[in-house]
């Protein structure tokens, strides 16, 4: 029995290699607004979020993900989640004061699967901007919705999850063997179709973060505004529309090569007998339901995950045997 509750996915922290180049791409051109840097830190946030940031950009001597952070409800359900960890056989760090700015009482603790998640409560309310119409720019950024897990373990890191820790799962993906295995879930705390997906492949590595965008319009604004800044490469994917959660989407390359996809458009779940909707891999409307295929490297290319202990990058492992949906283009 869980003595504590994931309430969503609320931020991530990337790793950069230039803070000045990263704020001309992040702040200056997509929109985030910057709560607060110094000169190793930017904390960044949406129109929507209330709280101090949801993506935090460190510099680093290479790009990755340093962490991801589940909030949950009170200062002692972060403790009840550090005693549960243990429990598990795993070594929770305790944060320093103030080593995340705006953020109080938290742990970060290195998942079965080698994902660096960090668990908090608390933290710094800042002036709301969803009507600061005056100041919305780029892409109209509101906050962040979900990360995308990629791992060999994709059927143990499922059970974990849900089983473990909550998450309920909206859709799923299976292979086309007989008996099909799972490729990937698209798991959920809030009431909308996920906080985190889980993907087949070589891990622990993350896909990409997701922030929400204020409609389809603002996807096909920034895509203009990012190739007339030049930025017109670092578009990987889309504009488009996934079958799984029904997203219309945009997937950025930053100028270091982390990933992030610009996301609007999937669903509401108010109900607790939601049935979760299956996909076959082979499906070719699951990954695109309209929109120019993937490329290849949209399968085979995700980014390193943290040491919570040491901050090394981590090594990672692919699957015994990989599973690639039929519908890829070429790179």
């Amino acid at each position: 029995m869980r003595d504590f509750e994931i309430l969503r996915t609320a931020h991530v922290e990337y790793r950069v290699t230039d803070l000045d180049r990263a704020r001309a791409f992040y702040v200056e051109t997509l929109g985030f607004v910057e709560t607060a840097s110094d000169e190793r830190r930017m904390y960044l946030r949406g129109y929507e979020d209330r709280f101090h940031h949801s993506l935090v950009l460190t510099k680093s001597p290479s790009p990755g993900v340093s962490h991801v952070a589940f909030r949950v409800r009170s200062d002692d359900e972060v403790r009840a989640a550090a005693t549960f960890m243990e429990g598990q056989g795993l070594t929770v760090r305790w944060m320093d004061d103030g080593e995340e700015r705006g953020q109080g009482l938290a742990f970060r603790v290195q998942d079965p699967f080698g994902f660096p998640v960090e668990f908090f409560a608390g933290m710094e309310e800042v002036e709301w901007y969803l009507q600061r119409f005056d100041l919305h720019r780029g892409a109209n950024i509101l906050r962040i919705d979900h990360v995308n897990f990629f791992t060999p373990e994709v059927q143990r890191a499922y059970d974990w999850y849900t089983g473990e820790l909550g998450f309920q799962c909206s859709e799923y993906t299976v292979t086309d063997d007989d008996p099909p295995r799972l490729w990937g879930s698209w798991l959920r705390r809030k009431a909308t179709s996920h906080d985190l997906a889980i993907s087949m492949g070589t891990g622990p590595q993350i896909h990409h973060a997701s922030f929400v965008v204020d409609g389809r319009e603002h996807i096909l604004r920034i895509a203009d505004v990012l190739a007339a800044k030049g930025y017109y490469t670092n578009i990987e994917r889309g504009p488009g529309r996934h079958g799984t959660t029904n997203a219309f989407f945009l997937y950025l390359r930053d100028p270091d090569g982390n990933r992030i996809e610009l996301f609007t458009g999937d669903y509401l779940i108010a109900d607790p007998d939601w049935r979760p909707v299956q996909w076959k891999i082979s499906d070719p409307m699951r990954q695109t339901f309209w929109g120019a295929a993937a490329p290849r490297r949209w399968f085979n290319e995700a980014m390193a995950v943290e040491s919570v202990l040491t901050g090394e990058l981590l090594p990672v492992t692919a699957p015994e045997t990989m599973v690639l949906p039929p519908h890829i283009a070429d790179d």
